[in-house]
């Protein structure tokens, strides 16, 4: 009889894991260490002028650069992996280098938010640029006024977000989760 052990098998790999191997690892390790990475990412981004990166490619290269992978998909953890990035600008005075990372919407005010990032990497030009939307997006319209005559329209449901997809505060130190005390673990 061969010899069988479950090495032998080809496993679908679930949640966290480290690369090439296969080790699994927990969600807050993956999300420290993505979001430290995203920060180095962001600010490389931030100096070149009107550069951005898409949401799909900065989850790619978080994986591709740390060597853990999810098989979740990028908007169950991509936020989480962002607020603590979001954080520590703001703790630190430096601008929003979340606004760098771009979805399916743009807007005037993110991409006056992505100037600043280019000003303060030194990439804008010397006049101090100009905040620059992506080519397709469009402007939003206020909306208008409903007019007599008109059907009212029925609100959408508020998408429900599972405890576990929900933001939770991280520490702008470490990274880390604060617990319900309000007083990080590692840093008191």
């Amino acid at each position: 009889m061969a010899d069988v052990s479950p090495s032998h098998y080809s496993q679908e790999r679930k949640g966290f894991w480290h690369e090439p191997e296969g080790t699994p690892t927990s969600e807050a390790v993956a999300l420290e260490t993505w979001a430290r990475t995203a920060r180095e990412i962001l600010t490389r981004t931030a100096g070149t002028y009107h550069a951005v990166i898409r949401e799909d490619q900065l989850a790619e290269e978080l994986q591709a650069v740390t060597d853990i992978c999810t098989t979740r998909s990028l908007d169950r953890w991509l936020p989480k992996v962002l607020a603590p990035v979001g954080v520590l600008c703001d703790h630190v005075g430096e601008p929003p280098l979340t606004a760098l990372v771009v979805g399916s919407h743009d807007d005037l005010e993110r991409a006056r938010r992505r100037l600043e990032c280019y000003q303060w990497a030194g990439s804008a030009p010397p006049d101090g640029g100009v905040p620059a939307q992506l080519p397709d997006s469009a402007p939003r319209r206020p909306s208008r006024a409903r007019s007599a005559g008109s059907r009212p329209t029925t609100p959408a449901p508020k998408r429900r977000v599972a405890k576990t997809d929900r933001p939770v505060n991280v520490c702008p130190t470490c990274f880390m989760a604060i617990p319900a005390t309000g007083v990080c673990d590692n840093c008191g």
